[in-house]
């Protein structure tokens, strides 16, 4: 089956402290940061968008995967917050990376988990051999309408992903999906800022959705939580991560490493392979990882990896994930709404 030959991420380096949303809304800001498990989320920059962030990520992937990118016959972003309405990201990335025009490229929407569709998309498409790599991008620089509970997570950042059959670093053992129509988040057309069913976005949501996909990949393989050394799932927040996570088995030193939400907040598309990205950055050969993506709407992809022993020498390629997490300058309320277009001038 095919594997991962090179993995790259971008986190950009602006942040804003949950104290700091908090003191512009008169909210507790303890019981914020308790409640999410959130303590301060990336902001891009007025010059950073999905396709920036996803170039970033690409050219960080291509130096792992040390290949020709002209050898790239597919090109997948996965974003809720494409930069257009009407016109590609994946062409610009496949431009930036030099890629050939000869190549299959499309941008995918399904929330957060548009990115793992990207990657069981390559994965199909090198295992029918039609393609020799393909390139999957989860990334976004998410949306809160000023005063909502989503300002204090929606973030941005996004990890991209080079999928091949030759000199894998890490191998795709099997995926499984469970897709409904559960309406919990939604934007429509023209407006500037997502709605959502609050406390509905958890039971009937999110947990059924990620609970069923992991449980239906874990039927499929004939595993258990304890036959895996990591474990990551979308992180809408830290608390939902975490009961997540428990509920299927797996313990704190299993889904620790692969938690960014209380740092970073929530990248949306770029969550659960930001959230991988993270455990390939330490993982052992030989060891396995359990992820489990989730998007509204609703749906969740899983996947069982086993890393082998290529990882060692492509690690250092390219900056880790806790190198972004840790390169960080914090901003006001201020500089994050006018950065995040929150500001808008009179007609």
């Amino acid at each position: 089956m095919a594997g991962i030959v090179g993995y790259g991420v971008y986190i950009p380096s602006y942040r804003i402290k949950v104290e700091e949303i908090a003191k512009v809304w008169g909210d507790n800001a303890q019981a914020v940061s308790r409640g999410l498990v959130v303590n301060e989320k990336s902001v891009p920059a007025s010059d950073e968008d999905t396709a920036t962030i996803s170039v970033e990520a690409a050219r960080n992937a291509l130096k792992r995967a040390n290949i020709d990118p002209q050898k790239i016959g597919a090109v997948y972003v996965g974003s809720e917050s494409h930069p257009y309405a009407v016109k590609p990201t994946a062409t610009i990335v496949a431009e930036a990376v030099d890629a050939s025009p000869d190549l299959t490229a499309a941008d995918l929407e399904f929330a957060c988990k548009a990115g793992t569709a990207g990657m069981q998309i390559c994965m199909g498409l090198v295992d029918a051999g039609n393609v020799e790599y393909g390139l999957a991008i989860g990334a976004d620089t998410a949306q809160g309408a000023p005063g909502d509970a989503l300002e204090y997570t929606a973030s941005a950042g996004g990890a991209a992903y080079l999928i091949g059959s030759q000199d894998t670093i890490a191998d795709f053992e099997d995926t499984y999906s469970f897709t409904t129509d559960t309406p919990d988040f939604y934007r429509r057309e023209g407006k500037p800022y997502p709605r959502h069913g609050g406390r509905f976005t958890g039971e009937p949501a999110y947990f059924k959705h990620v609970l069923s996909g992991a449980k239906g990949m874990m039927e499929k393989m004939g595993t258990e939580a304890s036959d895996y050394d990591h474990a990551v799932f979308h992180q809408p927040n830290g608390k939902f991560y975490i009961r997540a996570a428990k509920k299927l088995g797996f313990t704190e030193e299993q889904y620790k490493t692969g938690l960014l939400t209380p740092m970073i907040g929530n990248t949306y598309s770029g969550a659960t392979p930001l959230g991988l990205a993270a455990i390939l950055d330490i993982a052992q050969p030989g060891e396995r990882i359990f992820a489990v993506s989730y998007g509204s709407g609703a749906g969740s992809d899983a996947f069982s990896i086993t890393v082998n022993d290529k990882i060692e020498e492509k690690r250092e390629l390219a900056p880790k994930v806790q190198d972004m997490i840790q390169n960080k300058e914090y901003v006001d309320y201020a500089v994050y709404a006018k950065f995040k277009g929150k500001l808008r001038m009179a007609d």
